[in-house]
């Protein structure tokens, strides 16, 4: 169980609070492309990322979609989009340093999912 520190004093916490804990995570982070979104610019942090580059970036996502994420992830906070005054107007998306910490969930995720693929792998030997 996880720990919390209420009025300073540490607690586990109940089942109910880390199973809400996980709807909210899901929530902000679920569906197909929002993690995929946020590695992908944690990846390339200092580089100027746009709309376009994130697209071609990120095999299968449409415009649509794309927009409808960033749209979601700036809301909460995970990441910038920054507008430049140039002719054309650019805009260019970063991740947040708030964004910076759902990379361990990222990195374990990746893990799993080469792990995930090998045992697949030998399965079908």
């Amino acid at each position: 169980m996880t720990k919390l520190i209420e009025n300073g004093i540490e607690r586990e916490a109940t089942c109910t609070e880390e199973l809400f804990a996980m709807r909210d995570s899901l929530d902000v982070l679920g569906g197909k492309w929002k993690l995929m979104i946020l590695r992908y610019l944690t990846n390339r942090v200092g580089q100027e990322i746009h709309f376009k580059k994130l697209q071609r970036g990120i095999e299968g996502i449409s415009a649509k979609m794309l927009s409808k994420e960033l749209k979601d992830l700036e809301i909460n906070l995970l990441i910038t989009r920054t507008i430049r005054d140039t002719k054309p107007i650019t805009v260019t998306y970063a991740v947040t340093e708030y964004g910076k910490t759902v990379l361990p969930v990222t990195e374990t995720l990746v893990k799993w999912g080469l792990s995930h693929r090998q045992e697949i792998k030998k399965s079908m030997k």
